[in-house]
């Protein structure tokens, strides 16, 4: 016979800490994905208009359990904004310079 308690994933209150310099963020507009069958590695970086380089400002690497559940909390919460403030509008995807495509 199991114990219902133990069956049950107990609630508990997570605290985040966020240290100044992360608080202040950083802006990115070019993200770049590649995978394993382990990990996924993100690249953010920042293009500007009218040049032909991308500076990569952040690397995050995560296993795909994780990656999937970020997608969905982002999802979730894109459709929260759009909820809130109207259909974000798609403009046609800019080219990718030769060299990022992978």
């Amino acid at each position: 016979m199991s114990d219902k308690k133990a069956d049950k994933p107990q609630n508990f209150e997570l605290k985040i800490q966020v240290d100044e310099k992360v608080a202040e963020g950083t802006y990115v507009n070019f993200l770049s994905v590649f995978h394993n069958q382990a990990e996924f590695v993100m690249d953010f970086g920042r293009m500007i208009p009218g040049k032909p380089e991308v500076k990569v400002l952040s690397r995050l690497m995560t296993n795909p359990i994780a990656l999937k559940q970020i997608v969905r909390t982002l999802a979730e919460n894109l459709e929260r904004y759009e909820k809130a403030f109207g259909p974000i509008p798609v403009e046609p995807p800019m080219p990718v310079p030769k060299g990022l495509i992978q």
